[in-house]
Formats: C-alpha cells, sequence, structure tokens
C-alpha cells in the first residue's frame, strides 16, 4: 500500500497500545500513513483509545484486539487478526509490559503479583516473538531484513537504575537475552528478512512508571523522565527506516539520561 508521497506504508503491530508509550507510538505511526494494530486486555480502554486515534488521525487505518499477551490462543488470535487486517506485517512491538502492583522486596511481594509480572513480561513477549516471526515467515522473503520485531528488555545498566522490583528486573533482563538468542537463531535457521532489535525509550512519564512511588520520587521522575509523545517521536522515524538485523533502538544515549538524572537530583533533592 502507498502512501501519499509515494513511500511504502507499514503494516504495524503493538501490543499493550491502549495507553502510555504503546498508545504514543500508535498514533505517530498512523501520522505517518502507516496501517496499525494495537492490543491491550482492558476491552474498556481499547475502545476508547481507538476512538481517540480515530479522532486524532483522520482516516487512519487502526484496528484493535483485546488480548492478553501471556495467553497462547490469544496471541494466535492476535497473529490472524493482523494479518487479515493488514495483509502484511512489517513492524512488531512487543511494547505491553507491567512493572507489579508494588514496588517492595521479592519477600514482600504477593505471589500472583510475581507470576503475572514474569508472564506479561518475559512469557509474554516469548510467545509474541514466535508468532510474529510466524506471520512473517509466511510473507515474501528477501537477502536483507525487511520485516522487523522489537522488544523492550533491560540492560545490566539499565536495571540497575531501575527502582522497580525485582520480578520486573528480572523478566526485562529475560527479555533482553531472548532478543539476543532469537536474533542468533534465526541466524543459523537461515532466515534473512526478519530482524530482532532491542527497543529502549529510556525513563517514560508514564501510571507504571509513577506507580507506588513516594511523593518526592515522583516530582523527581517529573523532572527527568519524558513525556510518551516525545520519546515516540524520536523512536518511530529509527523504527520505520531501519534495515539492520539485530540493533539496539535508544531515544537517547545512554550517557545523556545518565546526565538528566545527575542534573534532575539537585532540583529535588538538595
Amino acid at each position: 500500500m502507498k502512501k501519499n508521497n509515494g513511500d511504502l506504508s507499514l503494516g504495524v503491530v503493538i501490543t499493550g497500545g491502549t495507553k502510555g508509550l504503546g498508545y504514543a507510538l500508535a498514533s505517530e505511526f498512523l501520522a505517518a500513513g502507516d496501517r496499525v494494530v494495537i492490543c491491550g486486555r482492558n476491552l474498556q480502554q481499547l475502545e476508547a483509545a481507538l476512538q481517540a486515534l480515530r479522532l486524532a488521525v483522520p482516516e487512519s487505518e487502526i484496528y484493535g484486539l483485546g488480548c492478553d499477551v501471556g495467553d497462547p490462543s490469544a496471541g494466535r488470535l492476535l497473529a490472524d487478526f493482523a494479518v487479515s487486517r493488514l495483509g502484511r506485517v512489517d513492524r512488531w512491538i512487543n511494547n505491553a509490559g507491567t512493572a507489579g502492583l508494588l514496588k517492595r522486596p521479592l519477600w514482600e511481594l504477593d505471589a500472583g503479583d510475581i507470576l503475572e509480572t514474569c508472564t506479561t513480561n518475559l512469557v509474554g513477549s516469548l510467545l509474541m516473538c514466535a508468532e510474529a516471526v510466524t506471520v512473517m515467515q509466511r510473507q515474501p522473503s528477501s537477502r536483507k531484513p525487511c520485516y522487523h520485531i522489537f522488544n523492550m528488555g533491560f540492560s545490566m545498566t539499565g536495571a540497575a537504575l531501575s527502582r522497580s522490583a525485582v520480578p520486573h528486573k528480572a523478566s526485562k533482563r529475560g527479555v533482553a537475552e531472548l532478543t539476543h538468542f532469537l536474533s542468533r537463531e534465526l541466524k543459523s535457521a537461515g532466515v534473512k528478512s526478519i530482524g530482532v532489535h532491542e527497543l529502549s525509550p529510556g525513563l517514560v512519564l508514564t501510571e507504571l512508571l509513577l506507580r507506588d512511588a513516594t511523593e518526592e520520587t515522583q516530582r523527581f521522575l517529573e523532572v527527568i523522565a519524558e513525556k510518551p509523545e516525545k520519546v515516540a517521536s524520536i523512536l518511530v522515524p529509527k523504527i520505520r527506516s531501519i534495515t539492520t538485523r539485530n540493533t539496539r533502538l535508544r531515544y537517547e544515549p545512554l550517557a545523556k539520561m545518565l546526565f538528566r538524572i545527575l542534573i534532575g537530583m539537585p532540583r529535588i533533592f538538595w
């Protein structure tokens, strides 16, 4: 499908696209002329997001499906739905995730909260990657990566800087390893048309980041974190233009993020 300026529009799947960064990414892709499928567990939030995106970007192609990424059958339904609506999936972004209900030591967390965090973040990313690869392998192939999967994992530095609980850090580190090993598996299998990448948005000012934070910490985060719309405006052009097999796409250089943290601390704590 062609955009008005003659460029090829993309078919994009974004999990967890009903709010926060996922919603902002969807809006930015639609503004670029792409066709987008979003999903979310809360059907009311999903419908509200779809209506808002259609109002924000008139005549856009935006579709949505209720989906829990940790449910294998739901993942298969999402993949089939995406193909039926988009025809071709060029970018698949595994954005759905949770930091858990509380930021507490591991031994003070509820077992159900631990399980949901790890299932959504790590198991969900594993299942969605499997579905994405299956879909993309059915599409016309090439000798260079033309279809791309993006996962949001933690580097060791990112995990060290995070104030979240152990299940969130551990599962996000697992997502980073998933990205690395899946890329190696595809290369070993001779699959040249699919790239797998780590997407690093940095500190994004969302409900997830502020959850269970003290008033003092919230003020600090409001100083150093970026709004989802700004992050999406930087990341989406990078996602759309990527041609490599395995890359880490950052919103900003790590050194710049550390500098923002350092200059933000005096305003809050000094």
